[in-house]
């Protein structure tokens, strides 16, 4: 059975829409060490580390299993962010995407006894409408604290799509792991009816 080394609950309802059994096991990884660690790095090479971290570090504890790393960061304007830590934080993030091109990051990894198997990486771009002052106070009376835990700030399913005036790539990355391409590689794995 696939073990998902992730918490995310967008991640689990994905992978449980498509009928793919597993186990969540979260995986408990120093991401800003790794991060810090790959500066000047691409985006999508920060991404597919952290994903390839998690998906090993449970690996490790679950022998035999194949593990399903992920993890999805964004960029807009040549700018990495991570989760805000606070709402006044995500004001400021809400503040700086206004207008401008946001580039989420989506990487998947699958690792077996210690070792990775498979990977990739899928970029969606998000068109971010201006902001009024007023909707981000009034989104984020809405959506926080929920939102504290998606990098974006938004939750894509929710009133997220709001923040949005075009969207290029795949829904599923969006919603933070490339599903179509995770479960071509669980079919040829032989873990799911090809």
């Amino acid at each position: 059975m696939l073990v998902l080394a992730s918490q995310s609950a967008s991640r689990k309802a994905m992978l449980e829409a498509a009928g793919v059994p597993f186990t969540p096991c979260p995986a408990h990884v120093d991401e800003r060490g790794i991060e810090a660690g790959l500066a000047g790095a691409d985006p999508n090479a920060i991404a597919l580390a952290l994903a390839q971290a998690k998906a090993l570090a449970v690996s490790a504890q679950r022998p035999g299993a194949l593990v399903l790393g992920s993890d999805s960061l964004v960029e807009v304007a040549g700018r990495r962010f991570d989760k805000p830590r606070s709402r006044a934080e995500a004001a400021e993030h809400l503040r700086f995407f206004s207008g401008q091109a946001m580039r989420l990051h989506s990487a998947v990894a699958l690792a077996r006894d210690g070792a990775i198997t498979w990977q990739h990486g899928e970029c969606a771009v998000l068109q971010v409408r201006p902001l009024s002052e007023d909707f981000i106070d009034g989104y984020l009376t809405a959506e926080w604290p929920e939102v504290g835990a998606c990098v974006g700030v938004f939750r894509i399913e929710g009133l997220g799509v709001n923040l949005f005036e075009a969207i290029t790539g795949s829904h599923f990355t969006v919603l933070g792991m490339p599903l179509l391409a995770v479960l071509a590689a669980l079919r040829e794995a032989g873990e799911i009816p090809a």
